[in-house]
């Protein structure tokens, strides 16, 4: 009898994660070399890591032999600092998608909801499935945007997380402030609300949701390094969060979840805003080629407000397939539902315009 027939079933039934293709697996199947691959796959960031944040982890990587801080309390107390709120209130994790477990740790059994919009990220119903939970899933208004209304109305009293990604992944949408307190107003005090904010830093209007957390909601904003800071491959994130809610993540955590190159790279990225602001108007600008190419095209589009674009290209494998032939990394949909679109990270102007080429020849633009 093989072990599996012993494992959880609901950890039989899962679909793995599916990451973007990396660059040195594209470029031993293609024969090429890596620096002609160009990567537009998983939403990094094209201008790297700050300088500061570089330095600032090489200097760490000589205590390597020595565990590090377990509490990570430089780092949370400078969040706590630029957040408004106490140390208690903060935790930290192996980017943002380590919080997202760590609030299923602490909520999800089963016979309990979690709820999430349509075409959201895909780690929520990989995490949900994986504690036997059950997976509750809201269709988008018509211009693609959580409808909050309507997980208000699919509210149970099983339900106990509902995540709202803003902006949204793969959509590029958001909800703005009216919607978000309308929202809030009504939430019942069994449910948990986790604001995920990996993009928050590319939108053209940030709502204010760490006034839920001072206010003493069951509110969880999570944010990362991942995106704007450039700190992808250390994986680094945090969240703030209620003092009670906090304190079950910071429980549910692995000791030293966070180690000693992300934490002090994340504690030096903080001080760069300059580079943060010209992530951001690589983006913008980026958006922008895009959108021009598009509409020239006559391709349907959704506005990001990510560092991604949706576009709908009828046959998304196989574009996929023809740009990664070519060495375009790109990211089809069809794990989100969509498998008539692709997203594009959005990358440096040289990137963008290489992806522009590639994606005309095989559309015949």
């Amino acid at each position: 009898m093989s072990i599996t027939s012993y494992a959880n079933q609901y950890v039989l039934d899962l679909v793995a994660y599916q990451p973007g293709k990396p660059i040195e697996e594209t470029a031993r199947e293609l024969g090429m070399e890596p620096e002609r691959i160009v990567k537009l796959a998983s939403n990094e960031n094209s201008l790297g890591p700050s300088p500061k944040a570089v330095d600032a982890m090489v200097r760490a990587a000589s205590g390597a032999h020595i565990y590090p801080d377990g509490a990570s309390f430089e780092l949370r107390s400078r969040l706590a600092a630029d957040h408004g709120v106490s140390f208690e209130q903060t935790v930290v994790g192996s980017g943002s998608s380590e919080i997202i477990e760590l609030l299923c740790h602490a909520f999800l059994h089963p016979g309990i909801e979690l709820m999430a919009a349509r075409h959201s990220f895909s780690m929520y119903p990989i995490m949900c499935k994986l504690f036997g939970a059950k997976y509750v899933e809201v269709e988008n208004k018509a211009d693609w945007s959580h409808d909050l209304m309507g997980m208000l109305k699919a509210v149970t009293p099983a339900t106990r997380l509902i995540f709202i990604t803003n902006p949204t992944n793969p959509l590029g949408t958001m909800v703005q402030q009216e919607e978000i307190d309308a929202f809030m107003a009504q939430v019942p005090d069994h449910v948990v609300v986790a604001f995920d904010e990996a993009y928050i830093d590319f939108a053209d209007t940030k709502p204010d949701t760490m006034k839920f957390v001072r206010e003493g909601k069951n509110v969880v904003v999570m944010r990362t390094f991942s995106k704007a800071y450039g700190l992808a491959g250390v994986r680094a994130g945090y969240a703030v969060a209620s003092a009670a809610v906090a304190d079950l993540l910071n429980k549910a955590r692995t000791p030293f979840n966070i180690n000693l190159i992300a934490q002090a790279g994340a504690l030096a990225a903080l001080d760069d805003q300059e580079h943060i602001a010209r992530s951001v108007e690589m983006v913008k600008r980026g958006r922008q080629q895009y959108y021009d190419a598009f509409k020239a095209w006559g391709l349907d589009y959704i506005p990001s407000q990510g560092n991604f674009i949706l576009v709908k290209v009828g046959r998304g494998r196989e574009v996929f397939d023809k740009a990664l032939a070519q060495g375009v990394i790109l990211r089809q949909m069809d794990g989100y539902g969509l498998p008539e679109y692709i997203r594009i990270t959005v990358g440096t102007q040289k990137e963008n315009a290489r992806c522009l080429e590639v994606l005309a020849g095989i559309l015949g633009k």
